[in-house]
């Protein structure tokens, strides 16, 4: 009896934790967010759990109801289903796919697993069908992301770079061409700052929009970031020619983008072409080529296209290594100074100096002015070499004071990037109060490309450099295209007639005119002008005789260290 009673209540524990393990699983099952469907060979029986109702809408009691499972998947899919659901038939115990259901917009993965005895035989089947939409989803927006640019909806620069290294690989198979285009908006950076990044931002995606219609075969498009577009060509010719697609574009850009606010506005591009093999053979490095090209088309004018050959590289490289030298010469301020006198007409006394830099690398080569000052205000280097540059002019200068006293201007060039530095003003009268220099003897020279982007705020800061006392001069006049109309809003003292008119004044009729209408006109405006670039007795004769004030140049004195000016003092106050 007590065996019996002992029996008893083990199979009552057993049960109850059977019952235990069941309520366990089912509430597993149910608050899954997958399905399942068991099925056992044996009885040839087949039980759904948990939440089969969120996928599908009818039930499966019967090996040959699998039927309806083909049915509610997008047709794609009926095949791929149909194999793994069998997967005992090649003698597979696990494998898994993703299906698309019909019309519920739903992702399922279907995961199939089956158990075999010792024999091999197949026992048990389980198919757990789980909802992966959010996830699908997810994945699809990564993969977005990962290669499409999400301004333009065209392929980022990484996609871009990877599918040109395909481009190339096939190219080197095929004995074939690969080219790239490098596009570049003209002046974007003013339409940013004028009309702000928004606007900016739907020029760009309306030149995206246009651009993706010239995708097709072999030829893809990227936005590379901010105003920038790379197309790369497979086998440029015919249709998908460079000529074909530069004139397409540029047909384009004849006719405005229409923004949203309903404005209006014009845009060129500047391109620069590379070519598989012939400028690289490597994805970037053809791209650096392109990118190379497109900077020499900007400097040559912008909205044109410009083709890789070897000296454009050269002349870049050259400009790169004196960009490198650059800042070594500002860390250490490798410069000197130089000076060349100014004259006056009517008795040749020294009206003043023009400070002029000077730069030799290591290596002992002069490097031109004309070359390296261009490089140091692109890079921003010109601002040190600027500060530097009045500082140096302006000790040398409180020297000859002391020394001569004799009365002189000091003239320094200044570039559209000092004028725009906020502390700018207040460092120069730093400097002068530093060396004791009256703002009356200093004249700040500029030219009229420097008003272009920026003329009323430079005007507003000359007008109160010329409120202390210092004088303006306005360089390189008659180089420009609306020098007349600077005239009368500029606070200028002195006008330089550019070297250019002098070198024909003599033999050209033409000059001649020109330069006395200008000596005259700016003589009744309470102009000095100085004439650069004299170099023979029959030209100072001639500016004299036509009332020019002074002149500058190799006749009366070449540019010269600040010993050789000391010299020159020495003779004008023995």
């Amino acid at each position: 009896m007590e065996e019996l009673e002992y029996q008893v209540g083990l199979l009552n524990a057993m049960n109850q934790k059977l019952s235990k393990d069941e309520k366990m699983l089912r509430l597993i099952c149910e608050t899954s967010n997958s399905a399942f469907l068991y099925y056992n060979y044996d009885e040839g029986k087949i039980r759904t759990l948990a939440n089969w109702n969120h996928f599908f809408d009818f039930t499966i009691t019967d090996i040959r109801d699998f039927n309806r499972l083909y049915e509610c998947v997008e047709e794609q899919y009926i095949i791929p289903l149909k194999e793994i659901l069998f997967i005992e038939k090649q003698g597979l115990k696990s494998q898994s796919i993703d299906v698309k259901l019909k019309g519920k917009r739903l992702c399922v993965e279907v995961e199939v697993s089956v158990v075999y005895d010792a024999l091999g035989n197949p026992t048990d089947k389980i198919i757990r069908f789980k909802d992966v939409t959010k996830f699908n989803s997810q994945n699809d927006e990564l993969t977005y992301l990962a290669y499409y640019d999400s301004l333009t909806g065209l392929y980022n620069r990484n996609y871009f770079v990877r599918h040109l290294g395909e481009y190339i690989r096939r190219a080197e198979d095929e004995n074939e061409t690969v080219a790239v285009m490098f596009l570049d908006i003209d002046d974007f950076r003013r339409i940013n700052d004028g009309m702000g990044l928004i606007i900016g931002d739907e020029l760009v995606q309306l030149f995206g929009q246009f651009l993706s219609g010239l995708m097709g075969d072999n030829i893809i498009i990227s936005h590379f970031n901010s105003d920038i577009f790379c197309i790369a060509i497979y086998s440029p010719c015919g249709a998908r020619s460079i000529e074909t697609l530069y004139r397409t574009i540029w047909e384009r850009l004849k006719t405005p983008f229409r923004l949203s606010s309903g404005q209006e506005i014009f845009l060129t591009v500047s391109v620069g072409v590379a070519e598989y093999p012939e400028a690289a053979t490597k994805a970037l490095e053809l791209i650096n080529c392109a990118e190379i090209v497109m900077f020499k088309a900007k400097s040559m004018g912008k909205d044109k296209v410009l083709y890789y050959n070897g000296a454009i590289l050269d002349d870049f490289i050259k400009k790169v290594t004196i960009e490198n030298k650059l800042k070594d010469a500002v860390f250490r301020q490798n410069f000197t100074m130089y000076y060349q006198p100014q004259f006056r007409t009517n008795d040749k006394a020294l009206r003043g100096v023009e400070a002029l830099i000077r730069w030799k690398d290591d290596n002992g080569k002069m490097i031109s002015p004309a070359v390296f000052i261009p490089i140091a205000e692109k890079s921003g280097a010109i601002v040190p070499i600027g500060t530097w540059v009045i500082e140096e002019s302006l000790h040398a200068f409180a020297e000859w004071k002391r020394k001569y006293h004799y009365p002189m201007v000091l003239s320094l060039n200044i570039s559209a990037i000092q004028y725009r530095q906020p502390d700018f003003i207040d460092n120069v009268i730093r400097l002068m109060d530093k060396y004791d220099v009256s703002p009356a003897e200093i004249e700040l020279e500029i030219t009229e490309s420097i008003l272009i982007d920026d003329f009323k705020e430079i005007t507003e800061k000359l007008v109160l450099l010329r409120d202390i006392g210092v004088k303006i001069s306005l360089d390189d006049f008659g180089t420009g295209y609306s020098s007349l109309s600077y005239l009368k809003g500029l606070p200028i003292d002195t006008l330089k007639i550019d070297k250019s008119f002098i070198d024909t004044v003599i033999t050209d009729e033409n000059t001649r005119i020109i330069t006395e209408s200008i000596i005259y006109m700016v003589k009744k405006l309470g102009f000095e002008t100085i004439a650069e670039g004299v170099e023979t007795e029959e030209q100072f004769q001639y500016l004299t005789e036509i009332d020019c004030d002074n002149i500058q140049g190799y006749f009366l004195g070449k540019p010269m260290p600040s010993d050789k000016i000391e010299n020159l003092l020495a003779d004008m106050t023995a």
